[in-house]
C-alpha cells in the first residue's frame, strides 16, 4: 500500500505478526500469575496499534464480566452478559467489530471518546473466560486485518498466559 494512500488509522509500523508473538510468548514464559501476565498482555497491545484509547480484558465471573488489567481512562468493573457490545460478544462466543459505538443498541459508554470498538473472545481450552475490548476514537478503526493480528495475540496469551 502506498504511503499516501494508507488509511489514517493504519496502524504505525506494528511488528509482523509472527515477530509479535515471539515477543509475546517470550514475555509472558516462565510467568504464571494471571494478574501479571494479563498487564503486561494489555500493554503489549497498546503498544503495537495506534489510534485506540482502551485496551483491556474483562473476565468472566457467572452471568457478568469482571474488569481485570487494563490501558486507558477508568472503566465500567461489572457488565452482565449481553449487554453492551462486551456483553454480546460472551454471549454470541464471537468476535464483535462495531464501526460506531453509538450505533450499537446497549452499549456502554465508559469514555465518551470512543467511536468503534473490537471485542474478542478470550478461550482457555474449551472455556470462554473473559473477553480482549478494544476501543478507538476514530469510527470504523478495526479492520479484518487488525482482528486477524489481534486475534492471533489473543491466542497466544491464551495459550501462554491465561492461566
Amino acid at each position: 500500500m502506498d504511503i499516501d494512500t494508507a488509511p489514517a488509522h493504519a496502524a504505525v509500523a506494528p511488528l509482523p505478526l509472527d515477530e509479535a508473538r515471539s515477543q509475546l510468548r517470550a514475555l509472558l514464559a516462565g510467568e504464571q500469575d494471571l494478574v501479571a501476565n494479563t498487564a503486561n498482555f494489555t500493554a503489549f497491545l497498546n503498544s503495537q496499534l495506534t489510534d485506540i484509547n482502551w485496551v483491556g480484558v474483562y473476565f468472566l465471573r457467572g452471568t457478568e464480566l469482571v474488569l481485570g488489567p487494563f490501558q486507558g481512562l477508568p472503566a465500567c468493573v461489572r457488565i452482565p452478559v449481553g449487554r453492551g457490545v462486551c456483553g454480546v460478544c460472551i454471549e454470541r462466543g464471537e468476535v464483535q467489530r462495531v464501526a460506531d459505538v453509538h450505533r450499537f443498541d446497549g452499549h456502554i459508554a465508559c469514555d465518551p471518546r470512543s467511536r468503534s470498538e473490537m471485542v474478542l473472545p478470550l478461550r482457555y481450552g474449551d472455556d470462554v473466560i473473559g473477553v480482549v475490548d478494544l476501543d478507538s476514537p476514530l469510527p470504523a478503526r478495526f479492520s479484518a486485518e487488525d482482528q486477524h493480528y489481534v486475534q492471533a495475540l489473543v491466542d497466544e496469551f491464551a495459550r501462554a498466559g491465561a492461566h
